[in-house]
């Protein structure tokens, strides 16, 4: 029954696990020696981009449109193309985004659900050699 759907946002816990999930997320990409080329090509301040990433998986996991609401279409490509995203940069990314998961999303099955659409966002985010 439709009435039996939740969301993957549901799912995880909802607004506060994403908070976590996107607060991890930056503090990793800042304190760990090997994210350090990801983090350099990120501002001085992650204030912006922890906001930002916290609009857009509330609503890419199927919560809120909060993102879309505020900026419009994500057109993550066009909107990172400034930014050198090369093989090291994208996998340092990663890195983090699976640590940050594997310590807010306390459900493996979900976990595993998540992954394969992030990892393919972030190679497809990938605009440098």
């Amino acid at each position: 029954m439709a009435g039996d759907t939740i969301t993957l946002y549901e799912a995880i816990g909802g607004d506060p696990t994403v908070r976590a999930l996107v607060k991890r997320f930056y503090e990793l990409m800042d304190t760990l020696p090997e994210a350090a080329r990801c983090r350099a090509i990120h501002p001085p301040s992650l204030e912006g981009s922890e906001a930002k990433l916290y609009d857009y998986l509330t609503g890419y996991l199927g919560g809120p449109p909060v993102y879309v609401e505020k900026h419009g279409h994500p057109r993550l490509r066009a909107r990172h193309f400034a930014a050198a995203i090369g093989p090291q940069e994208r996998d340092e990314w990663m890195l983090c985004f699976r640590r940050a998961m594997e310590e807010t999303i306390d459900n493996e099955k979900l976990r595993e659900i998540i992954w394969p659409p992030v990892e393919r966002l972030a190679l497809h985010m990938q605009n440098r050699e």
